[in-house]
């Protein structure tokens, strides 16, 4: 099959088209909404006096490369058509709203202004926030109700790595009004904002030694079609070795015979799939789409064992949230929570 080319009228074309085109073939630059929450950032930190060059492009995520000076942005934030492509893949648009996009460009900020200057060959970094030789983990277990880290991004994304602490906490300490010291009074993070307050004073009107604007995996570069790419994606962010228990289902839903005209336990569950996805990925900081896993799981679960609705529909409902927000933290304590790197 030939590959897909696009036109002028590409915003026009179905998902199954758009996801034959390539990322490189892709008509997209730093405009519009993406480029006024830049400048947001940009006025953030000439603010503060931290002048450091920055370079932002295009990329299939966020990320900012080692050692450097730039940060990637996922191409879906640069046009709406390819937001709701995203959100029709993912489920969740990462870093689609307004504060949700700062709080990503203040942590990959953090990262880019660390690399700048240079600052994780210092000592008494090394000693308040961790080696950044430490190796990143492919995945992590975080304890939701640790003190010793700041809460910017889901995930408890802190707890991840060492660079991943300063780069989140960096980005609680620029975000303005935060009030950190309120908000961290008695926190064992506290010291670490104390520390980043006091180091970036130190920083402010200086020119940083390292200026380094390469841009890696630019999305210029990138020869994978849109469904490779969610593809990839969505095996990234899947759950390997779900673990679900008949035990569990068959308290909320029953097989026997006096339920026999009842709806189906797996018609129930997909009724409100899509509320109880977003509600619990609130509610542990786990991905839309790991969760709808998890859902699907328990669909296929309950048609197996032939399960019906056995109590009034409000009072399962509550239930069964509750039932997938315990699989879920159990799911996030089993090691099993990936970086987004």
């Amino acid at each position: 099959m030939p590959r897909a080319t696009l036109g002028d009228n590409w915003p026009e074309h179905s998902d199954e088209q758009l996801l034959d085109v390539r990322l490189s073939d892709l008509k997209l630059s730093i405009e519009g909404t993406l480029a006024t929450r830049i400048d947001q950032l940009r006025a953030e930190l000439e603010a503060r006096e931290l002048r450091f060059p920055l370079h932002f492009y295009l990329s299939n995520e966020w990320f900012t490369p080692d050692g450097g000076t730039a940060i990637a942005i996922p191409f879906y934030l640069a046009h709406p058509r390819l937001e709701r492509l995203e959100e029709s893949q993912m489920f969740e648009v990462e870093g689609g709203e307004h504060e949700w996009c700062m709080r990503i460009l203040r942590h990959e900020a953090g990262h880019a202004i660390d690399h700048a200057f240079k600052l994780r060959r210092r000592r008494k970094r090394q000693q308040i926030f961790g080696p950044s030789s430490k190796p990143y983990p492919e995945f992590y277990t975080p304890k939701p109700y640790s003190k010793s880290f700041v809460l910017h991004l889901d995930s408890w994304y802190a707890q991840s790595h060492p660079d991943e602490d300063f780069a989140e906490t960096f980005a609680v300490w620029l975000t303005p009004s935060s009030e950190w010291r309120q908000r961290y009074a008695g926190w064992k993070a506290l010291p670490k904002l104390d520390y980043m307050d006091s180091l970036m004073r130190s920083l402010t009107g200086q020119a940083p030694p390292v200026n380094r604007p390469d841009e890696i995996d630019p999305l210029s570069s990138l020869r994978t079609t849109l469904r490779q790419h969610y593809r990839n994606k969505r095996k990234h962010y899947g759950v390997d070795h779900p673990n679900f228990y008949d035990r569990d289902l068959r308290r909320l839903f029953s097989n026997a015979p006096e339920f026999a005209n009842h709806m189906t336990a797996a018609q129930f569950i997909s009724r409100f799939r899509r509320q109880v996805r977003r509600a619990v990925a609130g509610w542990t900081g786990i991905y839309q789409y790991t969760i709808d896993q998890v859902l699907e799981d328990m669909i296929s679960r309950c048609r197996e064992l032939k399960l019906r609705l056995a109590a009034p529909e409000e009072q399962a409902r509550q239930e069964f949230t509750v039932l997938l927000t315990v699989q879920a933290m159990n799911y996030l304590h089993s090691g099993g929570h990936r970086l987004f790197l």
